[in-house]
């Protein structure tokens, strides 16, 4: 149940690859949507709102795994490329061991500090106690959250994009219907809430182990499963820290931005929480894509096949273009259509904030879409410190923008989505000269 990448058609080997990813991804993300439907919906705007300031406290630490898992990834599709299956599974045990570890020292701290957390991010006191109830339950099924990404990372690796999708689907429908039984029928609200994502992704686990175990022998170690190296983990560690850190930054970038908005009132709050589950699904898809790219890029370069790398960068162009059309039209189209989701009938300001919001942010995703596909480039390489610089000058050019026009020149919900415009700038001024630099020097050969 792998996939070799190395040989075959490039179109339908990314689109395969992509498809899985993109779909699985929107169901990881109706998690925190569901969320956020139902209880906007059955418990109101301040319940809202609650779920909104605890979520990038809560994206910060699911994206330092997701990205230690995604840097693990690169080196076991580097091996698999060049068919160092030995090395691979040192690779798999190792790095398990270690997250393991990692996750469970983690879970016990922002336990303790989830309530100090949201103080400083300037929460206010009306909900700063049902959002620190939601992190630390979420927090208390860390466990799980590295567990199935590790996994997913490990077969995306090997090719496999298809059956996490599976795993997801399942999860995320009973996600839906045990968000309604807690929230709606038995009324425990914000605490419901995570409590339905939580036992959602235990089960998602189960269903990826019994997964491995039946159909990828590959993974099946054994008793090598207790092989742990120092040196294969200071490896995967300097390559996961780069893209954590990476996957920080943006979120970091989204706390400071949400402490501008958290002294805006309730309104700005529960339109800041919806647009951005917006953007998550509108974007997430270009980085799915770049992802596939990285895969391909990484599976190849372990075989020294350098004139397929650069086709497969051609093709993650085409591919990124054509979706990119596709979801700036839709929103831009239904921007209003799509606030109404999130909020009850007697919410006009903050769909009408949300909307204006929409319209504007749509005309610029061809800016994300670029800094994607240059980042799956680097991913595939190897190089991740490109990845984090750039990252960092947009989430730091996306705060101070955001800070001057809303802050210091009293600026509407409108100037959010121009901080990301200058965010997107700083990184593509980065980024462009890096990527002539480097493609002269990788497809010199090709």
């Amino acid at each position: 149940m792998t996939n070799d990448m190395t040989e075959g058609k490039i179109i339908p080997q990314l689109t395969g690859f992509t498809i899985p990813l993109i779909l699985g991804n929107l169901f990881q993300l109706t998690y925190n949507a569901a969320d956020s439907v139902i209880v906007g919906k059955f418990v109101g705007d301040d319940a809202l709102a609650a779920v909104g300031t605890a979520g990038p406290v809560m994206n910060m630490v699911i994206l330092f795994i997701s990205g230690m898992c995604m840097g693990a990834g690169i080196l076991m599709s580097t091996q698999y490329g060049a068919k160092k299956y030995a090395q691979l599974e040192r690779q798999v045990s190792t790095a398990m061991i270690g997250g393991l570890g990692f996750s469970a020292v983690v879970t016990v701290l922002l336990l303790v500090f989830a309530h100090p957390l949201l103080a400083l991010l300037q929460v206010p006191q009306d909900i700063i106690g049902p959002a620190a109830v939601y992190l630390r339950i979420i927090f208390g099924g860390l466990i799980f959250t590295f567990i199935y990404n590790f996994f997913s990372n490990t077969l995306r690796a090997l090719g496999d994009s298809r059956a996490p999708l599976i795993f997801l689907i399942i999860s995320a429908a009973l996600n839906v219907v045990l968000d309604l039984v807690f929230v709606l029928t038995l009324g425990w609200g914000v605490p419901g809430s995570a409590l339905a994502t939580v036992l959602s992704e235990a089960l998602c686990c189960l269903f990826c182990l019994g997964y491995i175990r039946k159909k990828v022998p590959l993974l099946c170690l054994g008793k090598k499963w207790r092989v742990f190296d120092r040196a294969v983990l200071g490896r995967t560690f300097s390559y996961g820290i780069t893209s954590a850190l990476q996957q920080m930054c943006v979120q970091l970038g989204k706390i400071c931005v949400q402490t501008i908005v958290n002294v805006q009132g309730v309104a700005f709050i529960a339109a800041f929480t919806a647009i951005n589950r917006v953007d998550d699904f509108a974007m997430t898809p270009q980085q799915n894509i770049a992802h596939a790219s990285t895969t391909f890029m990484a599976q190849n370069r372990g075989a020294g096949k350098i004139r397929r790398m650069k086709q497969g960068f051609y093709c993650t162009i085409l591919l990124e273009t054509v979706y990119t059309a596709v979801v700036l039209a839709l929103v831009f189209l239904f921007s209003r259509q799509i606030m109404e989701l999130f909020v009850g009938n007697d919410s006009e300001e903050v769909v009408t904030l949300g909307a204006a919001y929409l319209k504007l942010i749509a005309l610029m995703y061809v800016m994300p879409e670029a800094t994607n596909i240059i980042q799956g480039f680097f991913r595939g390489l190897g190089d991740l410190k490109v990845t984090l610089v750039s990252t960092i000058l947009n989430m730091s050019a996306r705060f101070l923008s955001a800070w001057i026009m809303i802050h210091i020149m009293h600026g509407g919900f409108d100037r959010l989505a121009w901080a990301n415009f200058f965010g997107w700038v700083a990184m593509l001024a980065f980024q462009i000269p890096m990527i002539v630099c480097r493609w002269k020097k990788v497809f010199r050969e090709g």
